[in-house]
């Protein structure tokens, strides 16, 4: 019997992650707090590290991870992230990422919170908007430049310490740390942009229109129009700002979200070729193979193999 469309699509939440991917037994688990759902801020060596490669997952809660020494190394969307010393790396609420190759010789910090911790005293949908790696489809590799990172560090120290050394985090302190620990990541990220401010701007868009309208329109000049923009300027401003074509945006996302209902779903191949906005699912299991090599029904058995 089908599974019916409306089934639940995977999404960790933060103990659920924690308990799948570092193990139910490990000593970390004692380092989290009851109100750590909402947020934690922790040393990555004090975590111990991923005990299990993350397949296509998607999170509840926005992370921050800054890297002080070594190498991190992690898929978010479909494009592959190297973040080295001095350098964040930002998933989104609801952005699909992946680990898969395991590297624990890497040092810094863990920074977790769900998005209602920013609106409160001090934030508001509008500030938030001002944010773009908390979007998905935004930029989510910020550098740290020598004379901001005494600044960046003191942040992640105090966020560390307000979540080890308090017996009930204060929401309110947390919150007016990540919003200067945001401005900061901001000033970077604007640094790394500005030369390409109105593509990038357009580009981030575009992306994050993608994610959400890709079960109805996979039309270039059907996301134009919702910018304002001719099909032509938008073409042209994606390449500008990341070196692939619109279209191959659109088929990314489609394969990205496809690959992410087989591995967390048990949904039927037709049913996720609705999903992703195929009403044909010969048609779609023909786009998959041409983007992948192999069909859905294949790609699946890999999987339940792995």
């Amino acid at each position: 019997m089908k599974k019916q469309a409306n089934e639940k699509i995977k999404t960790y939440e933060p103990k659920g992650f924690r308990e799948r991917f570092l193990g139910e037994e490990n000593p970390i688990h004692l380092l989290f707090k009851s109100n750590s759902d909402h947020f934690f801020c922790l040393k990555i060596e004090e975590m111990m590290g991923l005990q299990f490669p993350v397949p296509p997952s998607k999170h509840s809660c926005h992370t921050i991870i800054f890297i002080t020494s070594g190498i991190h190394s992690i898929k978010i969307g479909f494009e592959e992230y190297k973040t080295y010393s001095n350098g964040i790396i930002v998933v989104p609420a609801g952005q699909i990422f992946s680990v898969e190759h395991l590297n624990n010789k890497h040092v810094g910090f863990v920074c977790q919170f769900h998005p209602d911790v920013l609106i409160g005293k001090y934030g508001g949908s509008e500030m938030i908007n001002e944010f773009d790696f908390l979007k998905i489809g935004g930029n989510p590799k910020i550098p740290v430049s020598e004379t901001d990172f005494p600044f960046i560090l003191n942040l992640f120290n105090r966020l560390q310490h307000e979540y080890v050394a308090s017996q009930k985090v204060n929401l309110e302190i947390v919150q007016s740390y990540l919003m200067a620990l945001f401005c900061e990541m901001n000033k970077n990220n604007i640094k790394t942009t500005k030369n390409n401010s109105a593509a990038a701007t357009l580009s981030s868009k575009f992306k994050a229109l993608i994610y959400d309208h890709i079960k109805i329109n996979h039309q270039v000049n059907y996301y134009a129009s919702l910018l304002n923009v001719s099909p032509n300027h938008l073409n042209k401003s994606i390449k500008a700002a990341t070196g692939k074509s619109a279209t191959n945006w659109i088929d990314e996302t489609i394969m990205l979200e496809a690959k992410y209902l087989l591995y967390q779903t048990t949904f039927s191949v037709s049913e996720i070729a609705m999903q992703v906005g195929h009403e044909d699912q010969s048609y779609f299991s023909r786009f998959f193979k041409k983007h992948e090599g192999i069909t859905p029904i294949q790609y699946r058995k890999m999987i339940d193999k792995s």
